[in-house]
């Protein structure tokens, strides 16, 4: 019998669970998770780029969290003009099984494409 991830009386931000939600919650952590396991190594632009509807300010706000969390490394080379490079640490490298996971999840489960309506 499997243990519940959330046992009751425990509020879930204080789970693993809850914990893994909020180290890679929000609308775009898991895409820069993704662009970079694909990539190895990104710079801004580049992330900006492959995301397209992310803004700046939001962009620069997830890449400090990531960081933060221990998920990304940020490497700074002293150049003119700056020069920044982001790329998965051990542990951004750990959640990559779980991102795989996600996806096959959505492979297995996606609902078909309503079709456009007929005129």
């Amino acid at each position: 019998m499997r243990e519940t991830c959330v046992p009751s009386g425990v509020e879930l931000k204080d789970t693993g669970f809850g914990y893994t939600l909020s180290v890679i919650g929000g609308k775009y952590k898991m895409i820069i998770l993704y662009w970079l396991f694909e990539n190895k190594v990104m710079r801004f632009n580049e992330l900006k780029r492959r995301i397209g509807t992310i803004s700046f300010k939001t962009l620069s706000i997830m890449l400090k969290e990531l960081e933060t969390d221990g998920l990304i490394i940020r490497q700074e080379f002293p150049q003119i003009p700056p020069k920044v490079e982001y790329s998965l640490s051990e542990r951004g490298l750990s959640l990559i099984p779980v991102l795989h996971m996600m996806c096959e999840w959505g492979e297995k489960n996606r609902l078909p494409a309503p079709e456009a309506s007929q005129r």
